[in-house]
């Protein structure tokens, strides 16, 4: 129970569920409602795909690259430290998105889907969940069903996006995408340090 709470608080931290919001917002502003329910619904779905398609395959792809899962993980490790360290000292994950946004009807994959949802962030993340050395097959699953779980809170919110943003704003989103910031820097650190031990043999 505790491996799968502490899977759900790391993807929540990446996806950023909340951080999502005020993009969708922002990126929907010129749309109807019914457009607006489309473009949730593909985004969530897009992400789900992309992100599916990262626990299936993101190993066999490192195998056939011939790159040990160990050093993936510290560079993972790496790599979520640098984006979570943009996240608490640069601009948050609504305002750095929010500038991304340009007048097309693809807005549900760009840049809803990508990068907002399913980031790069993310993609590391499952993969790293996913770990078919330490994790056995039903506990992959149960990491996938924790994702989806996931990104049906992010269909949620932004299916609720109007209401939610009165409530907490782009100011109480901003803290929010930098709380998840924190916990993911502190992830990410754990990451390396595994990494390192299994590179070293340390134990």
């Amino acid at each position: 129970m505790h491996e799968l709470a502490a899977a759900f608080i790391f993807l929540f931290a990446v996806i950023d569920p909340i951080g999502s919001v005020p993009v969708f917002i922002a990126a929907t502003k010129e749309f109807n409602e019914k457009e607006k329910r489309h473009i949730a619904f593909k985004a969530v779905l897009v992400s789900a795909l992309i992100l599916l398609f990262f626990i299936v395959v993101g190993e066999l792809i490192l195998d056939a690259i011939n790159v040990s899962l160990s050093s993936f993980q510290i560079a993972g490790g790496i790599v979520l430290f640098l984006f979570a360290l943009t996240m608490i000292f640069g601009d948050s994950k609504p305002e750095a998105e929010i500038k991304t946004i340009k007048n097309t009807t693809e807005i549900a994959v760009f840049p809803m889907a990508m990068p907002s949802i399913a980031s790069p962030g993310a993609m590391l993340a499952v993969v790293l969940l996913t770990e078919n050395s330490e994790y056995s097959i039903w506990q992959q699953f149960q990491s996938s069903l924790i994702l989806m779980g996931v990104l049906i809170m992010v269909l949620i919110l932004l299916l609720l996006a109007t209401k939610v943003h009165k409530i907490i704003g782009n100011a109480g989103a901003s803290v929010i995408s930098r709380v998840m910031g924190l916990i993911m820097s502190a992830v990410a650190v754990a990451n390396i340090i595994d990494g390192i031990k299994i590179s070293f043999n340390l134990g």
